[in-house]
């Protein structure tokens, strides 16, 4: 349960994401069409723009020492990023509606539609996690704040549930768990763990384990 105070949606601050939008099928259209030129080098550059959402919260000041990340290789194709951070934020609007901040089904304002968008650790342009939503045939994001907790399971960027309230346990975080579309899946085999290990070290103020277990899940 999300026990934000209520206030109106059109207050809300745009920084990363537009609040006005929950999700923007022709962005996610226009992802899917394109998955070589969002996806260059497959599931290493998919897993990366996860894995910078989390050094953004490593870089804040609330995180203190940084932050720390888990990326776990499962057998059947799909990859967990797990962090402990603050949690995506998620809002109570006026008229009493759980709001989380549309980070999936929409684009990413700072990178988007940037020609200079800065590049992630394997040198290609970040474009955003709606990338990594709209080229999964699943996705769920488990969210875990101090004023609620959530899960949500995505089909390709589009929401397939609501926000579905979970318990809290007394930790904060994300975990972000995909399947990347068969196109792509073949290249989590090929990803090698030490090379994934190597590109997270590119974020100094983030502490990343990875747990492979794609032979013998």
């Amino acid at each position: 349960m999300i026990r934000a105070a209520r206030t109106p949606r059109a207050s809300w601050h745009t920084t990363t994401h537009d609040w006005a939008s929950t999700v923007d099928h022709g962005h996610l259209a226009h992802i899917r069409h394109h998955p070589a030129r969002f996806a260059p080098g497959g599931m290493s550059h998919l897993i990366l723009e996860v894995v910078a959402y989390v050094a953004d919260e490593a870089d804040e000041a609330e995180c203190g020492d940084g932050a720390r990340c888990r990326i776990t290789l499962h057998a059947d194709g799909s990859v967990a990023v797990a962090d402990d951070g603050r949690g995506t934020d998620t809002r109570i609007d006026e008229h009493g509606r759980t709001v989380r901040k549309p980070v999936m089904a929409t684009k990413d304002v700072r990178f988007f539609d940037d020609p200079d968008a800065p590049p992630l650790p394997d040198a290609h342009p970040r474009r955003g996690m709606s990338v990594v939503a709209a080229l999964s045939t699943w996705l769920v994001h488990t969210n875990r704040r101090r004023d609620g907790s959530w899960t949500q399971r995505y089909a390709h960027g589009v929401p397939a549930t609501g926000l579905e309230p979970i318990a809290g346990d007394g930790t904060t975080g994300t975990v972000v768990h995909f399947l990347p579309d068969e196109t792509l899946r073949g290249t989590t085999r090929e990803l090698s763990a030490d090379e994934l290990a190597r590109l997270a070290s590119a974020w100094p103020r983030l502490s990343v384990e990875i747990d492979d277990r794609r032979y013998g899940d």
